[in-house]
């Protein structure tokens, strides 16, 4: 079992971590696809998304809302129909209604008694701006995809961060849903890894890579769970 009590700051992804990027994604795709007469399952739209975004975001830098835009028209050419500015548009528009999961506001407050609270988000500053009032705490750091230029998995984005805070690298416990996006590569850093398990065996919207994180976990509140059972 990792030992909890040595960290000083705790990092987190935010959506598909913290917020149910998945409800909002699917939320706005699925009704597109419908009102093109085009039928994909949930499943199929969700691993769809595990390929477009990471194609999208390693090309040379654009914001996340551009990224988001060329995502939907990923879709538009997939399924062969085609998307107005305005439906180009919609998915980071809808990202103001991304709602966190059932666990994340209580584990965040639990964690923010503990420890320090960072996010490190591939998102732009003003879409975060929409979300953060949902999380019930005031971080004590945020590195946003817009600030670094660059997206999450380069090493930049989390050598951001590590300057950015005042500790040790084994004082940062990074916690992600994503293995492709924040294990790995925080892992090769030598930074600590919380893996948040919320796919449990099915087809999820990011990347499944073979990865070592130093603790698995289900949810958020497990994590806070065992952050004051082994305090």
């Amino acid at each position: 079992m990792l030992d909890l009590s040595g960290f000083e700051y705790v990092s987190f992804d935010c959506y598909g971590t913290l917020i149910d990027w998945e409800s909002g994604i699917l939320g706005y795709l699925r009704p597109l696809l419908h009102s093109k007469n085009r039928d994909a399952t949930d499943a199929e739209i969700l691993s769809l998304y595990s390929e477009f975004e990471p194609r999208q975001q390693g090309q040379p830098y654009r914001s996340y809302r551009e990224i988001l835009a060329a995502l939907v028209r990923d879709f538009a050419n997939n399924f062969n129909f085609q998307v107005s500015d305005e439906a180009d548009n919609g998915l980071a528009e809808s990202i103001r209604n991304w709602a966190p999961f059932p666990d994340t506001v209580s584990a965040l407050a639990r964690l923010k008694s503990r420890y320090k609270l960072a996010v490190l988000s591939n998102i732009d500053d003003d879409l975060f701006a929409l979300t953060a009032p949902k999380l019930g705490v005031e971080f004590d750091c945020v590195v946003t995809a817009q600030q670094v230029q660059s997206y999450k998995p380069s090493l930049r984005n989390f050598e951001t961060l590590r300057q950015r805070l005042p500790i040790e690298k084994e004082r940062l416990l990074h916690v992600a849903e994503s293995l492709y996006h924040d294990v790995v590569p925080a892992h090769s850093l030598g930074i600590a890894t919380v893996w948040v398990n919320r796919r449990q065996g099915r087809v999820a919207a990011t990347k499944l890579v073979a990865a070592q994180p130093d603790l698995e976990v289900l949810t958020v509140g497990e994590l806070a769970d065992l952050a004051f059972r082994h305090s």
